[in-house]
């Protein structure tokens, strides 16, 4: 802030509002070129305020002028207001002007006070100047090998405006050679780059020549007077010759070969030629990619195509391989094309019928009537225009049941030649159909068409050809055959549930109840092995339920009195066994869980021959002095010991436990 002394006071400069105008000390302000504004316009305004008393004298009085700044810009000594000097004021030659103002009191008169202040100017930018080529022709070298889509050059317009005022669009202008190129703006730089839209070939065309032009994106109608804001320039590519590939002659190529040509037959051929300066011999090889390739071989000089297998339509109709040429200076240099072979069709296979081979016929038919309708069907590739005959067999013709009416419209029909047929005296035909088709050479077949007698309705509408058609004569609809079939499986269910209820009420005779007061009766269908036979039955079954639930004593009876029989005298080496067994003897009497004295079990088969008869003692004496056991010893070496221990002739009542 700039300060003067005046008189009874100091002269002040300051940023502040004075009647809504900016007043800036050693500030900074912008202004548009005066090529918009004229000379004259109004730039800003600056005031000094003083602090002496404005009543007194001039002491307080300023008047403003510029000390550096001219001759551009000029100020009001008054009121402060700087204003342009010059009309043609020009950003692109300057740009900012520093302005250096004095306030003095006194009214300017000598020996009055003064303070500066500095004021920066800087001419902000409208779009006045249109972009200019530094030249008016660009050479551009572009390789022929040069990808489309690629950038080949840059060329660049000037404007010496700023910011989006400088921003320029670029065009080709349509002409020679304008349709292979195409141009862009490059946004940072403000290039125009140029890009390649198709391919390039030095052997057709060496140059091109065409114009761009050069234009603002944003105008300002206040310069139209101006000029045109755009420019143009001239553009010459030269297209750099370079070794290329060897080109085909076309773009693909289709042949066509007959089925079973010979191994070796030439099918067709592929030319590529190298297009450079310096022509270079071309050698082919097809490029393998699965087994198929195999098929066919290619002479690597001539390019001719040949069969290297028999070919078969029917397997492969159409085959699609690709085929390399490349230099024979240059082996990398290499291009490719595809090759598609159509197989043709040798007609090998004879026609056949087409389905249904089985038809019927109404019992009631009428001689004719048309049964049914066929066609034919041709493994073959038949060509266009291709027929079809139709005709019976030589050894049919003869018989009166059925005819055969070709159409000639590769269909026919089956007619009836007889008024009626019968299921019962025959319910099938077989009908021989020859058909013959029209390639080269002739292919004929014979085929069978099976034909069935059906029952009809007056209208011939078929009701039946399966087996029900037997018994509707006698007069038996389905449903009472369904009602009989349905009575049959109720008579059937019936008598096994009858069979097996009496089964069940057989076997349930055979068993006791185990609650029976009596003793336990086991029934089982084997005879006992005697007493070795220690696994005949479970000694769990003779014991009592009762005396075991209640835990009482033997309910068997104990003879009152005891007539011992009599007894010999055991042998010196029985000793141990006796003593043994009446160990045994004793325990089980006195445990009330043992078995009963006398158990009952009924075999239902004892066998032959038992010399034992019956061992139990149901049916014996009432104490065992009645009891003889002197047969005891006529059982044999098995019931030795028992003969001896019951046999006894003088028995001792102490040894009895």
């Amino acid at each position: 802030m700039g300060l003067g002394k005046g008189k009874g006071g100091v002269c002040n400069w300051g940023n502040q509002i004075a009647n809504g105008e900016q007043l800036i000390k050693g500030g900074k302000t912008n202004h548009w070129e005066s090529r918009v504004l004229g000379k004259g316009a109004y730039v800003l305004q600056v005031k000094a305020t003083d602090a002496d008393d404005p009543t007194y004298g001039n002491s307080a009085r300023v008047v403003y002028s510029i000390l550096q700044g001219q001759p551009y810009f000029s100020i009001d000594p008054k009121t402060g207001v700087i204003r342009t000097a010059l009309p043609n004021m020009d950003r692109e030659v300057k740009e900012q002007y520093q302005v250096l103002i004095q306030a003095k009191d006194m009214g300017g008169q000598l020996g009055g006070l003064a303070g500066t202040t500095t004021v920066n100017i800087t001419l902000t930018d409208v779009n006045d100047n249109p972009p200019r080529f530094p030249k008016s022709i660009f050479h551009l070298k572009v390789p022929e090998s040069s990808h489309v889509g690629s950038a080949i050059g840059r060329i660049r317009a000037v404007d010496p405006d700023f910011g989006k005022n400088a921003e320029i669009e670029y065009n080709i202008v349509p002409g020679d050679g304008g349709n292979l190129f195409d141009i862009t703006t490059d946004e940072n730089t403000q290039e125009g780059v140029i890009k390649l839209k198709k391919p390039l070939d030095f052997e057709t065309k060496k140059a091109y020549t065409f114009k761009v032009e050069a234009s603002n994106l944003h105008l300002d109608h206040r310069f139209h007077s101006v000029g045109p804001f755009k420019d143009t320039a001239t553009v010459k590519i030269n297209v750099l010759d370079m070794d290329e590939p060897p080109v085909f002659s076309k773009p693909m190529y289709t042949m066509e070969v007959y089925e079973d040509t010979p191994v070796g037959t030439i099918i067709g051929a592929v030319t590529a030629q190298d297009l450079d300066a310096g022509s270079s011999s071309v050698r082919y090889f097809i490029d393998w990619k699965n087994d198929v390739d195999s098929y066919f071989t290619i002479d690597a000089a001539e390019g001719t195509i040949a069969t290297n297998e028999l070919l078969d339509r029917e397997n492969t109709a159409q085959y699609n391989f690709s085929i390399i040429a490349s230099k024979v200076s240059n082996p990398l240099l290499a291009s490719k094309v595809n090759v598609i072979i159509n197989v043709l069709d040798v007609n090998e296979f004879p026609p056949e019928i087409s389905v249904p081979y089985e038809t019927s016929v109404c019992e009631n038919a009428k001689p004719g009537q048309v049964i049914q309708t066929i066609t034919a069907a041709d493994k073959d590739l038949s060509p266009v225009g291709q027929r079809f005959s139709f005709k019976l067999s030589s050894e049919s013709s003869n018989k009166p049941n059925f005819t055969v009416h070709d159409y000639r419209n590769n269909t026919a029909g089956i007619e009836t030649r007889r008024n009626g047929y019968s299921r019962r005296q025959q319910e099938l035909y077989f009908l021989p159909v020859v058909i013959e088709d029209s390639s080269y050479p002739i292919q004929s077949s014979t085929n069978t068409l099976t034909i069935r007698v059906c029952r009809c309705d007056s209208d011939f509408t078929i009701q039946s050809c399966n087996v029900e058609a037997i018994f509707l004569p006698v007069g038996l609809s389905t449903g009472a055959l369904i009602a009989i079939l349905l009575c049959i499986v109720i008579l059937l269910v019936i008598v096994v549930l009858y069979v097996a209820l009496r089964r069940q009420k057989k076997k349930d005779t055979l068993m006791t109840s185990k609650e029976d007061i009596r003793d336990n009766v086991i029934h089982y269908d084997d005879e006992g092995g005697g007493e070795e036979d220690t696994q005949a039955f479970d000694i769990g079954a003779l014991r009592n339920p009762k005396v075991i639930e209640d835990n009482k004593i033997r309910r068997d009876i104990k003879p009152d009195t005891l007539r011992f029989p009599r007894h010999r005298q055991p042998a010196e080496d029985n000793t141990d066994i006796r003593d043994f067994i009446n160990q045994r003897l004793q325990e089980n009497d006195i445990d009330p869980s043992a078995p009963p004295y006398d158990s009952l079990a009924t075999y239902a088969y004892e066998g032959n021959g038992s010399v034992a008869e019956s061992l139990s003692s149901i049916d014996s004496l009432t104490t065992e002095a009645d009891q003889d056991y002197d047969y005891l010893s006529d059982w044999g070496p098995r019931f030795k010991i028992l003969a001896d221990m019951f046999g006894e002739e003088n028995y001792s009542p102490d040894k009895v436990t």
